[in-house]
């Protein structure tokens, strides 16, 4: 068996690590976005990697490997892929995506499931030329309460997904995933456009508490943007909110 995997960020690199350590000879090619502690946990295993710069030239970089590639994985890959990618491997790419599909699809699911109160989790689900919409392979659920942001859910599913690849890789090598369909008229769906709007208050308006400060704690998140109101002067003002839980 020979994979190739399209890794990138944190949990790229723990993924990587751990084929590396346990399953090195099952890696044909892994394609990292920059010369990072990805490529260099490949380079010190001595496992082919190869920076990813546009498709067509990964896909020359891929051919040139000589390797007829059985499974292709997307961790934590930043890029859509195109058509010609997605057949490159002989069964197909698997996408790992931090929410529970169907529900939160596209982008930014740690705030959309705070501000919709969606089932949250991880999925492992096979890569189609739509968003998010493949086979699901395998899934995790999470819970969360009050005392959860934006950071929160981030990092529970950062972990998740990590372990959850984990578990899975050894029945996908071995032929023994079940795939099952995703109900697309169920859940939801997010572009990278909404989140910005989402995130304006507006200072006159009518607000359950309950969705207001679903909204707030959803958008909390240290060293990224916060939920904004601008007041009438024009002056515009960031807000977070901290909510821990009150012992009896």
């Amino acid at each position: 068996m020979k994979n190739i995997l399209l890794a990138d960020g944190p949990v790229g690199f723990q993924v990587c690590e751990w084929l590396i350590a346990n399953y090195r000879d099952d890696i044909g090619l892994i394609v990292v976005t920059g010369d990072n502690e990805i490529k260099c946990v490949a380079d010190a295993g001595g496992v082919p990697c190869a920076i990813y710069t546009a498709e067509q030239a990964l896909l020359a970089v891929a051919r040139s490997h000589g390797e007829a590639f059985d499974w292709g994985f997307l961790v934590w890959w930043p890029h859509i892929i195109g058509k010609s990618l997605i057949a490159l491997p002989r069964h197909g790419f698997i996408n790992t995506h931090p929410s529970l599909l169907p529900y939160n699809r596209g982008k930014h699911y740690n705030f959309w499931a705070l501000v919709e109160q969606a089932p949250f989790g991880v999925s492992l689900h096979m890569v189609e030329a739509g968003i998010d919409c493949g086979d699901i392979i395998a899934q995790v659920p999470i819970g969360y309460d009050w005392e959860d942001t934006g950071a929160t859910l981030y990092a529970k599913a950062s972990a998740a997904i990590s372990e959850l690849f984990k578990a899975t890789y050894p029945q996908i090598r071995e032929g023994r995933i079940v795939r099952t369909p995703q109900d697309l008229m169920q859940g939801s769906f997010h572009l990278a456009k909404e989140l910005e709007p989402a995130s304006r208050i507006d200072l006159d308006a009518m607000y359950r508490a309950r969705d207001l400060l679903n909204l707030l704690r959803a958008r909390t998140f240290p060293g990224y943007p916060a939920c904004r109101f601008r007041e009438r002067d024009g002056q515009e003002y960031e807000v977070r909110v901290e909510i821990r839980r009150k012992d009896k």
